[in-house]
């Protein structure tokens, strides 16, 4: 059996997420609050479906999710930097990118017919 690093980097990812909506819940204020809420919901959720989609072993889909973990490392993380550190979001548009290539090949993966 193999390490599965996307599984347990989405795993973080999800545990990351629920700490982030608390914040946002309960600290934020305003805008910020509105970013982190975004922010957390999104990492949550493509997290999720990170390890849901370990099953599938296709070098399409691993790249699916690459691309799923990147795309939302970026959007997320760009929302963050904008709601702590007052940036713009500049990675928030290449994540957004990254996030619906990633379905996008997933997709096209399941669509496939598979090898026997």
């Amino acid at each position: 059996m193999k390490r599965d690093w996307i599984s347990a980097i989405a795993a973080v990812l999800c545990s990351a997420s629920v700490a982030l909506a608390a914040y946002a819940s309960h600290a934020a204020l305003g805008a910020q609050s509105s970013r982190l809420g975004l922010a957390a919901a999104f990492a949550f959720a493509h997290g999720l479906a990170l390890i849901i989609l370990s099953g599938r072993k296709s070098r399409l889909a691993f790249v699916a999710r690459l691309l799923l973990l990147l795309g939302v490392l970026g959007f997320s993380g760009g929302l963050c930097a904008a709601a702590f550190v007052g940036v713009r979001a500049a990675t928030a548009p290449l994540g957004g990118s990254l996030m619906m290539m990633g379905w996008l090949l997933l997709a096209a993966d399941f669509w496939r017919l598979p090898r026997d």
